[in-house]
């Protein structure tokens, strides 16, 4: 059973490969828009019917694995919570219905925009096929794993859609 189910919409966010693959392409630049939970790309639906579909199929998720059999499976923790004053966790599963809305989703984007993100440069040419300038941080290789010698032999002998 896993701990937190959650369905994310695509958000390309500066310095991501998508970001550098499809912010030129984006609906809208409002920062607020950019958190995982609103449509910012095209979107094949028209964005009401996608965000009614988003919520739909998020509600059908919490019903089937955060109802009070899972809650009362992790009550110790939540009293450890409560205990704290931590609420946001208990509260966050009674809330659903009055938060994640369609049209409160939908409402943000008719929303004034104060801070637009910038688009990313023009040339986006040069970043194609140079894996290396989609990450912040330049990618290790092998060289920055922390693995002993049994772990990487068990890796390479185990490794899905190599030759038998």
């Amino acid at each position: 059973m896993p701990d937190v189910i959650n369905i994310s919409v695509n958000t390309p966010y500066p310095g991501t490969e998508s970001w550098i693959t499809d912010g030129r392409r984006l609906e809208t630049r409002d920062y607020r828009l950019f958190d995982i939970q609103h449509a910012v790309l095209p979107t094949r639906l028209p964005l009401a019917e996608f965000y009614r579909e988003l919520v739909t199929t998020q509600r059908a998720i919490y019903r089937r694995h955060l109802d009070w059999r899972q809650l009362w499976e992790a009550s110790g923790i939540v009293a450890q919570l409560l205990l704290r004053g931590q609420t946001n966790f208990v509260r966050s599963l009674f809330s659903l219905n009055s938060v994640y809305r369609p049209e409160l989703l939908l409402a943000d984007h008719a929303a004034p925009m104060t801070y637009g993100i910038p688009l990313p440069p023009q040339g986006r040419k040069e970043h194609r096929g140079a894996g290396a300038s989609f990450y912040v941080h330049a990618p290790r290789g092998r060289k920055g794993r922390a693995i002993d010698g049994a772990t990487e032999r068990f890796v390479e002998e185990t490794r899905m859609g190599t030759a038998p």
